[in-house]
Parts: C-alpha cells; structure tokens; sequence
C-alpha cells in the first residue's frame, strides 16, 4: 500500500523521503568525481583547472534549468495533495512544454557564448581552449539534463523519491565505463568527459520515460491534456522562473568568485576545484532535506494540513542542524585524504588551499542547512519573493567578500564568500519563515482527508517503494490545488 506525504509522522516521512534524494545527489555528484578523477589523472593538473574553470558558466544556465524544473513540479505536487487527477496531468503538460522550449534555447544559444563568456572571465590562456570545448559539449547536451530533472522532480511530486536514485545509480555506472573509454583509451580529451556524462544522462531520460509509460498512470498526459491554458502556464513560470533565476543569481556570485581565483592563478583554481567536488557532496547532502520538505509542504498544502506542515518543518531544521555538524566534523577532520583522491601524490600547495576551503565550508554548515530547509519550505507553499531575495543577498554577499576580501587576504578571503553569503540569505530567510508559520497556525485543517477515501488504480510506487500494481488509496478531493495556493498566500 504506497502513501503520500499528508499521512505519518512529519519527520520520519520527511526523512523516509529525503534519504533516496539524498543518495541520489551523492549518485549524481559521482558524474563529476569521475570526470575530476580520470580528468585530473590521465590529463594533468592544467586540464583538470579547465574543467573547474568551466562550473561557474555551466551553473549559470544549467542551475537555472535545474530550478526552473524544479519549480514546475510544485503545482504537480500540490494537484496531487489535493487528489485532484486532472491538475496533475495539466500540470505535467505545461512543464513538458516549458522544458522542451527552455532546452531549445539553451542548445542553440548557449554554444554560441560559451568562448566570449570564459575569456570574460579571465580564464587563463593555458586553460581557454579545454575549458571551451568541455563547456560546448555540454551545453549541446543540455536536453538530456533538462528532461530528467524534470521527469525526475515530477515523479518526486507524487512521492517516489526512489526511482529516480535507480537511474541515477544505473546512468553514473555507465558514466564511470564511458568517460573512462572516451578519456582513458580513445584519447577524447576533456570533451569525452562532457560527453560521457551527456550520454549517460540521456539513457536515465529513457528509462524514467518508460518507467512513466508503465507504472505511473497517474502522469500520462491525454490529448486533452496538452490544450493548456495561459493560466497554467502562467502559474508554472510564477513558481519555476523565481526558483531557476534563484540559481542563477547564486551563480553569478559564483562567476565572481572564478573571476577572482583566475587572478590567483592555476594553483587556487584547481584548490577550489578539486575542494568543490568534496564540497559539493556534503552540500548535496543538506539541499535533499530541503527538496524533501518542498515537496512535503506543497503536499500538504494540497491536502490543507497546515499542522503538519508546520510540525514537519521544525523537525526538519533539527535534523539539518544535526547532519550539518556531522559533515562538518567529517570534512574538517578528513579533508586532506579525500582531496587526494582526486589529485595523487604530489601538488601539496593544491591540496593545502583544497583543505583550507573545506575547513572554512565546513564549520559554517549549519547555516546553510537551515537555508535550505527554510527556503525549500516556502518554495513548496507557492511563495516566491523571500527565496528569490535570499539568492540576491547571496549574490551580493559572495561578490563583495569575494572582492574585497580576496584583494586583502588572497585565497583564503576568496573562499570566506560562501559562509557568508549562506549567513546573510538564512538571516532573511528566518524571520520570514517565523511569520508564514504563524499564519499557517491560522488556516483551517482538512483532518477528514485522512479518513474519507475512495481508491485509484495507481500501476507503481509513489512513495518510493517498488511494489509493482499498487493499488493507492486516495482521498475525496476537498481542495484544488489553486484554492490550495490562494490559502497560503492569504
């Protein structure tokens, strides 16, 4: 019997919910430890600094993909808290559409810039060549990263957070295997670690599209269906746009930050990059609790539970203050081993400044677990002003230290960027929430949702689970999930 998310006890659902994307943003940060690796290995230090050269660009426009379809699984989410069949089938329409115009653009456009935008970045010459070509091919594949972060966040928005870990889990094996043969035996250079990942994220399109077509009914869009509204789309791109321009602002900050480290020369770029990949781990580790607890409160707002949003919330900024101290116990203490991994022997100045950024990330993550908790909240109940100010106070704050500082101090002020800006966005972010919780202390409880039910056929999991020809029991709808989002705003 599969169970969505408006039934259990807060915190252990949100945690049952939270550990598949927390593996599965472990899976999906193993795509560039296997690039970092055999990139850094095979290719040399200078070939591993284009490549780092390049996350800044490549956060840019694939962040604000990935927020974007993120954001269009939120009226996904809500239809189906309030069990309200036809929303989620509009809902997956309008966000097919959306995507399918976005990766459009990306693909023919984004090519086109990627050697004038490097070189304003002062990428060192050394390095502008590789750093192109592994930009462009993935930008060329933009299409397979688009789609399944769309496919993945909408079958997440009906409560299967597992799924999506099994192909990600499938599509980095093939991952390791391809970037191996492109780089290690044909010799493709850092363009076959791009297109390695490409293709291996085009196979996990195929396979959730055919998981979709065989076991989620619930998601099959009818030729109906596709006659959507300006309205629908219109609300898609209210919740959407915020979200991936959220990313983007953040990754302006982080263009800043390369432009500085440019500056310092080769050394810090392949500090910071080989420390971001150990880095990116642990912090992908915090942003699933906030995904979860997205997810959970735009549930829940569906069902108009504003109780257990509130208690669900709490909980999980309690358990991010915990994993937070956890990581950064683990990363203080064993940074200088896990550096080495990617880079070898030799090269004690790349691993010394490696270390250093991770000691710094590391102690100031629990501020950033409650920012993404806090705003993953206020995402899931159709709020989007806060959390798009939070990313401009990142921006503002990164930029500023990342200047300043990094004039003064070099490296090590460089790096000061991230805590602060991660301090500066939670500081909004938590009185903000404080009064969006009162509110909801005001809303009226739907508690006959829980017992009033009428069953639908639901052929596989919704809340993770793998059983085959599930059978879901859901409720009598008693709020769309408009009515659902004027509640929250009101």
């Amino acid at each position: 019997m599969a169970t969505t998310l408006t039934t259990g006890r807060p915190w252990r659902v949100i945690l049952a919910f939270a550990v598949p994307l927390l593996i599965g943003n472990v899976v999906q940060q193993l795509y560039q430890f296997a690039d970092t690796i055999v990139v850094g290995r095979h290719l040399g230090v200078d070939a591993l600094a284009a490549v780092g050269a390049t996350g800044s660009l490549l956060f840019l426009l694939l962040g604000f993909a990935w927020g974007l379809t993120s954001g269009f699984a939120i009226p996904t989410a809500q239809a189906f808290g309030a069990r309200d069949e036809a929303g989620v089938r509009r809902s997956v329409a309008s966000g097919v559409i959306l995507t399918g115009a976005t990766t459009l653009l990306l693909t023919v456009g984004a090519p086109l810039i990627a050697r004038p935008v490097l070189m304003l970045l002062q990428t060192p010459a050394e390095l502008l060549d590789d750093a192109t070509i592994f930009t462009q091919v993935s930008f060329l594949g933009a299409g397979a990263t688009m789609f399944f972060n769309y496919l993945a966040a909408i079958i997440r928005a009906i409560g299967d957070s597992r799924t999506p870990l099994v192909f990600l889990t499938l599509a980095c094996g093939l991952n390791v295997v391809l970037v191996v043969g492109f780089v290690g035996v044909i010799g493709w250079g850092v363009a076959g670690a791009a297109l390695a990942t490409v293709v291996s994220q085009a196979v996990s399109v195929l396979l959730c599209l055919q998981f979709v077509r065989r076991r989620m009914p619930v998601l099959h869009v009818r030729r109906a269906d596709w006659r959507v509204s300006r309205t629908d789309l219109a609300e898609h791109l209210r919740l959407g746009l915020p979200m991936g321009f959220q990313a983007s602002i953040i990754a302006i900050g982080t263009l800043t930050v390369q432009v500085a480290l440019n500056v310092l020369g080769a050394d810090a770029v392949a500090a910071y990059t080989t420390a971001s990949r150990v880095d990116s781990l642990a912090v992908a580790l915090l942003q699933s609790l906030g995904l979860a607890v997205s997810m959970y409160a735009a549930q829940n707002l569906g069902g108009r539970r504003p109780d257990r949003i509130r208690r669900g919330v709490v909980q999980a900024v309690w358990m991010s203050v915990f994993a937070s101290l956890a990581l950064g116990v683990l990363l203080v203490s064993f940074g200088t081993q896990m550096v080495r991994v990617f880079i070898g022997d030799g090269s004690d100045q790349v691993v010394h400044l490696a270390h250093l950024m991770l000691i710094i990330n590391g102690v100031s993550y629990s501020a950033l677990g409650v920012l993404f908790v806090l705003r993953g909240a206020l995402q899931g109940l159709g709020h989007t002003l806060v959390p798009t100010m939070t990313g401009v106070i990142e921006l503002v704050m990164r930029v500023a230290a990342a200047v300043l500082l990094g004039a003064m101090v070099g490296y090590p002020g460089v790096v000061l960027s991230n805590p602060l800006a991660w301090l500066g966005a939670a500081a909004l972010l938590i009185p903000a929430y404080i009064r969006v919780h009162r509110r909801l202390a005001a809303m009226p409880i739907a508690p006959e949702l829980a017992t009033e039910t009428t069953p639908i056929a639901v052929i596989g999991p919704t809340d993770g689970s793998m059983v085959v020809d599930a059978v879901i029991t859901q409720s009598i709808p008693a709020v769309t999930s408009a009515q659902a989002r004027r509640s929250a705003r009101t």
